[in-house]
């Protein structure tokens, strides 16, 4: 009898908050709580923070800011004294940058529409030599897009001398080890392509000395 009595209380109990309580819920959120992690970071000289072996691109106008990084499972998102400055897909590719185009200067946008792939392929196209120049140029750097104007520059050079004295050119080069635009301008303004390197004497070419195309 006491345990009838205590069931029919309960129940009584449950029938009268209901009422009380639905008023108060809320509808649950339409998408699943997604966990993160925050990050201090320092925007670098390329405008891009480095999280978790990836490089995410800011404005660049934030080079050297200090900004906070949200890292889920699918996004980064990067805010700047609280404000969200740029938001990008979760990317899982090791030292590879992402880039938004706005966020380059206007000096660097006009590589945008040149990639990694389309480099070695039209180098590949001149010569072994120019394939294999271009490709070191790319790792040698931090970000391979950092390499990007001296590659095109170089590229450039064959409707002025043409694939077999480029390819040469860059030959020498390799020799040399210089790794740069001027360098290989400088070789192919001075037909020193076609010359052995003696390693015993210095050589004049140097990454300093710069062809009347280098600002072009």
């Amino acid at each position: 009898m006491t345990q009838r009595v205590h069931d029919a209380e309960s129940a009584q109990d449950k029938n009268t908050a209901v009422p009380v309580i639905l008023p108060l819920l809320r509808p649950l959120p339409p998408t699943s709580y997604d966990y993160a992690d925050w990050k201090l970071c320092r925007v670098n000289l390329d405008y891009h923070d480095e999280i978790e072996k990836h490089f995410y691109s800011v404005p660049f106008r934030l080079l050297r800011e200090q900004v906070d990084a949200r890292v889920t499972a699918k996004v980064v998102e990067i805010f700047h004294r609280g404000k969200l400055v740029a938001a990008h897909a979760r990317s899982q590719r090791p030292y590879r940058p992402t880039t938004v185009a706005e966020h380059m200067p206007s000096s660097h946008r006009r590589y945008r529409d040149w990639t990694h792939e389309r480099i070695q392929r039209d180098a590949a196209a001149i010569g072994d030599d120019t394939a294999a120049l271009v490709e070191i140029i790319l790792r040698s750097r931090p970000h391979p897009e950092q390499g990007f104007r001296s590659c095109i520059g170089i590229l450039g050079l064959v409707k002025r001398y043409g694939a077999e004295r480029l390819d040469a050119a860059c030959a020498r080069a390799l020799v040399l080890g210089t790794r740069s635009y001027s360098s290989v301008a400088a070789i192919l303004k001075n037909a020193q392509e076609r010359k052995q390197a003696n390693p015993e004497q210095p050589s004049l070419l140097h990454e300093n000395i710069r062809g009347s195309g280098y600002y072009h």
